[in-house]
């Protein structure tokens, strides 16, 4: 058995070198699809607000029916959608973001929900913006939950097998 001598030349370690940076893939590196899907679909949904907005404006210091409607309408939507995905429909994986991010994200407006109360309660109606903004949450989860409930049960009726 030999015993290590360090004053000996080659039993030296290697000096210590930096370690090499690991080169990491770009954030959107194969989201490109994914990301013109979501901005098409933004447009579409933004499109059909802005005009909703048009057909039925809202008064200076109204209660702000168009925008309480299209977040109502916009949750029901996304309740069917996603019930059919999740129980009928194999979609092609840029559906969701079209439709489901896109579309139904650029439709509902819950930006201008927050913008709406503010106006409300800058303009002296504290009730009439503390309804809207309770409303508009109440029934944007009822919709959810009553289109998700109704279509689930449209596709499997009671008593009948998944």
């Amino acid at each position: 058995m030999t015993v290590p001598h360090p004053d000996r030349v080659d039993d030296e370690a290697p000096a210590p070198t930096a370690p090499t940076p690991v080169r990491r893939p770009p954030v959107w590196r194969g989201q490109g699809r994914a990301v013109a899907a979501v901005a098409l679909g933004g447009g579409l949904g933004a499109t059909a607000r802005y005009a909703a907005g048009l057909l039925w404006p809202t008064a200076t210091d109204g209660f702000p029916w168009a925008t309480l409607w299209v977040n109502v309408v916009g949750c029901a939507v996304i309740g069917v959608f996603m019930t059919l995905l999740a129980e009928v429909w194999t979609a092609h994986p840029l559906v969701r973001p079209f439709f489901g991010t896109g579309v139904l994200g650029g439709f509902t407006t819950f930006s201008t929900y927050a913008v709406d109360i503010e106006k409300l309660l800058d303009a002296g109606h504290p009730r009439t913006g503390l309804a809207y903004l309770a409303a508009t949450l109440l029934a944007a989860l009822a919709a959810v939950w009553l289109a998700a409930t109704a279509t689930h049960r449209l596709l499997r009726p009671t008593g009948s097998p998944r």
